[in-house]
């Protein structure tokens, strides 16, 4: 993380600039359209975001990352540990942990609530028992906590321009409408893990279930039934989409090239979806760099002229329990 963007967040302590480091180098391994997107963020922001996103990898990956030799029980107390270290720091307002430092560093200064961070971590539980949701309800109360919660989190580093209760339900569903790409991108992937993150009864309607599911990942062929099946969870998913982009509008202007790039992003792997005629069996769908920087290149004359005339004040900085 370069100094500027430390310095501009007001990171003076050289443990945490450490920490903030760290966690700006998974965003930009792990997560390229995020991290793309982060740089149309003023300096001061990036931190912040670099920090929540981080944490939320770690979080990931002990869970779909065993070390060798891990079982699940294994897994369930490293989690554990890092949710006690976690909340021991927001306790004291500090962590010596060279990663949960610049978490807590970040929560503590945007205010925002730890609910947020223990819906996440129990989303993520979810994941070392639950294999199959048998409705939407079901499938929800896991996205609440593993995307949801992460919109709600950034609410704050982003600024509203208008009342943050008003903007907080589009965040959510903006975070909720990334977990569901994410959903019918990575079918076959999840299928490997054991998991499929489908509500059960909706695939049921056109005659899918698990077994035809893993026929399809075996041959990488989409079955008729199957195809059907994913369009119906495809328009499902732009319609949260549609409901998310309404809330850019209530963000501080400085925020929103990067929210809109990471939406516009994201819902085109929607489009590459259905361009493949639901082949996400046989490749997973990408949006490739040329796109990537046509649409990053747009958001940067947005961020110009935002940047021009306006700056965080304190109703873009009023904190709330979420977004």
């Amino acid at each position: 993380m370069s100094r500027v963007e430390l310095d501009a967040a007001g990171v003076r302590d050289p443990g945490l600039r450490a920490a903030y480091r760290r966690c700006r180098d998974l965003n930009a391994c792990h997560g390229r359209t995020y991290f793309l997107a982060t740089r149309l963020l003023t300096p001061a922001q990036r931190p912040a975001v670099h920090a929540l996103y981080g944490f939320a990898r770690w979080a990931d990956d002990v869970v779909d990352t065993p070390r060798p030799g891990e079982d699940d029980l294994a897994r369930e107390r490293r989690l554990d540990a890092l949710a006690r270290e976690l909340f021991a720091g927001l306790d004291r307002g500090g962590s010596d942990d060279p990663v949960l430092a610049a978490v807590v560093d970040t929560a503590v200064r945007h205010g925002i609530d730890r609910r947020l961070f223990e819906d996440f971590l129990h989303s993520m539980r979810m994941d070392l028992t639950v294999t199959d949701y048998p409705d939407r309800a079901a499938l929800d109360t896991y996205v609440r906590g593993s995307a949801e919660a992460i919109g709600l989190q950034l609410l704050p580093v982003l600024g509203t321009a208008s009342p943050p209760g008003v903007a907080a339900p589009h965040a959510a569903a903006l975070g909720k409408a990334f977990q569901l790409t994410n959903f019918l991108r990575d079918v076959a992937e999840d299928l490997d893990r054991g998991r499929v993150y489908l509500p059960a009864d909706e695939l049921a309607a056109f005659g899918v279930d698990r077994s035809l599911l893993r026929w399809c990942r075996l041959r990488e062929r989409t079955d008729p039934r199957v195809r059907a099946a994913l369009a119906a969870q495809h328009a499902t998913t732009r319609e949260i989409y549609r409901f998310a982009a309404r809330g850019i509008a209530m963000l501080h202007p400085v925020s929103r090239p990067c929210v809109r790039t990471a939406l516009v992003l994201y819902s085109e792997i929607l489009d590459r979806i259905e361009d493949a005629d639901f082949a996400v069996f046989a490749r997973r769908a990408r949006v490739g760099n040329l796109r990537r920087l046509q649409v990053a290149g747009m958001a940067v004359l947005r961020v110009a002229w935002a940047r021009s005339g306006h700056r965080p004040g304190p109703v873009a900085c009023a904190r709330a329990g979420g977004l």
